[in-house]
Formats: C-alpha cells, sequence, structure tokens
C-alpha cells in the first residue's frame, strides 16, 4: 500500500475532534521545526501517510528549508552506515546486513528512506540501541553510567529527564496493575524514559546542526501521544522548539472521532481503517 494514499481509509481530525485534511497539517508545519507522526507499526495506511506527508514536506518546503527524515526504527550506533548507504558508498545489501532494519522495512519504511536518498537528504538514526534499553530494564537507570565514552555519545546526556508524572501514570496504567505487572516497573519506566530521551535528542541536535530545517520523524504513537514522552523531553533539550503531534491510529468505525479515547491524543489525530490488512511483524 505504501506509495499510494488510500484516501477513502482514513479521515484526519483535529485534537478537539474537527474533521480536518493532510493540507491543515501541512499548514501548520510552516511553525514547526519537527513532526511527530506516531503510529501502530502494523498500520499500512499510516505507513502510506507517513510516506505522503514527508513527499510534501519535501515539494513545499524543500527549496527554502532542509527537510530531514528521523526514524525510531534504526539505532544511533548504526548512523555510520546509514550514511554511507544514502552517499551510495556501500550497497543497500550491505546497508540491511550492518544495520539492524525492523523486519518489514521494505515495505513500511524502505520507501521513505529511498527517497530521502534521492533527495540527498539527511536521515537520522534516532533510537538508542535496544541493548543499552535492556540494560536500564534489567538494571535500573544508573547502570549505563559505566559504558564507555562512546557508548555514551549513543545515548541522551546523563542523566537523562525522569519521565513526567502524567507519562508515568499514562505508562504504569498500559501495563497493567497485576503485582506481576508491577514487578520491576520503574526500571522499565526508565529504560523507556532512555528511548524517548534518545529520540527527541537526536532531533534536537539535527536541528542544532541544521539551523531553520524542518525534521519529519516517525515512532510509535505512544512515544508522543498527548504530547507526552519524546515531546517533553524534545522541549527540555530545545526550549523554544515547535513541534506539531499527529496520531495516527486504526479504528472499527474511523468516521467517528471517540472524545473519551482520541481527544488530545495529537495535534492532529488521524483515524485509519481497522478493517484493512495489518502488517505482519
Amino acid at each position: 500500500m505504501v506509495g499510494q494514499l488510500p484516501t477513502e481509509k482514513f479521515i484526519v481530525f483535529t485534537g478537539k475532534g474537527q474533521q480536518s485534511s493532510i493540507e491543515e497539517i501541512m499548514k501548520s508545519l510552516e511553525d514547526a521545526d519537527v513532526v511527530f507522526l506516531g503510529e501502530l507499526h502494523d498500520d499500512a495506511v499510516a505507513h502510506a501517510i507517513q510516506l505522503e506527508i514527508f513527499k510534501r514536506a519535501i515539494g513545499q518546503f524543500g527549496l527554502k528549508r532542509r527537510v530531514t527524515l528521523s526514524l525510531e526504527m534504526f539505532e544511533r550506533d548504526v548512523q555510520t552506515v546509514l550514511d554511507e548507504y544514502l552517499a551510495g558508498q556501500i550497497s543497500e545489501s550491505h546497508f540491511l546486513l550492518s544495520s539492524r532494519p525492523w523486519p518489514r522495512y521494505k515495505e513500511d519504511y524502505r520507501p521513505l528512506v529511498e527517497l530521502a536518498k534521492e533527495k540527498k537528504l539527511d536521515v537520522v538514526a534516532a533510537n538508542a540501541p535496544r541493548r543499552y534499553v535492556n540494560m536500564v530494564s534489567r538494571n535500573g537507570r544508573d547502570s549505563v553510567n559505566g559504558l564507555s565514552k562512546q557508548a555514551k555519545a549513543w545515548l541522551a546526556p546523563l542523566p537523562f529527564a525522569e519521565p513526567s508524572e502524567a507519562y508515568s501514570k499514562k505508562f504504569k496504567a498500559l501495563m497493567g496493575s497485576s503485582p506481576e505487572a508491577m514487578m520491576g516497573i520503574d526500571k522499565i519506566l526508565s529504560s523507556q524514559s532512555l528511548w524517548d530521551a534518545t529520540m527527541a535528542y537526536s532531533v534536537a541536535e539535527s536541528l542544532r546542526k541544521n539551523k531553520g530545517s524542518l525534521v519529519v520523524h516517525l515512532n510509535g504513537g505512544f512515544h508522543t501521544e498527548n504530547r507526552l514522552g519524546t515531546v517533553e523531553h524534545f522541549l527540555k533539550y530545545r526550549k523554544k522548539g515547535k513541534a506539531l503531534v499527529v496520531t495516527m491510529r486504526y479504528v472499527e468505525d474511523f468516521n467517528k472521532f471517540d472524545t473519551a479515547k482520541h481527544a488530545d491524543a495529537g495535534d492532529f489525530v488521524i483515524l485509519t481503517d481497522a478493517k484493512e490488512p495489518r502488517s505482519k511483524r
């Protein structure tokens, strides 16, 4: 589905539930430093929308602003490999062998990376290496302090910020309240915060290096819903940063905006058709 926009399979709303459009999203990007496109990873319609927004951003802003693609789906320690591929120095097969792409990279994210390559745009490998996220989930937030200088460079500056109260409450509600779910929950929450903070820092660093640019960042919706998580960390790293959040969710009736479920999940909320086949991971 990526490559064509299935306009009959989604509806764009504002965060307050008023029907809107991709055109309105693009208009809002005029004043933004970054747009966070929050997805459910197996939503093929959302991936098509992401590609469309990235294409339009290049067409609308490319002559006056640098447009950069930033991805949760690649970790910061493979940035060199990604850069080598974008520069045409290594083959795609070697790029994929060395960069640990997600299982459905070819279908879901390759079209965006290839477009960036064609247009000679930067792509940011934004995520913390999973081995360090796992380290924190097992041993706590201070465990990364003993890493080498090189390893620390692949993370948000230490110590990374604590999650907000609102984000902590939301995360713990998602995990469930059973004793089993609560075991080690604070360490798991810290690992989530390292993830969020590192993506935020990657975006902020890209903007610092490329003044006046626009970053299009893809991540799982939970990281940026309600302008929490990664967005909160971003605004710590870039005090006057202007972030736009687009949250995409599939639902049974995408014509109906359920205020109780979707209000303020993003500056824009895009509901997609849950009847569409799910991407298999």
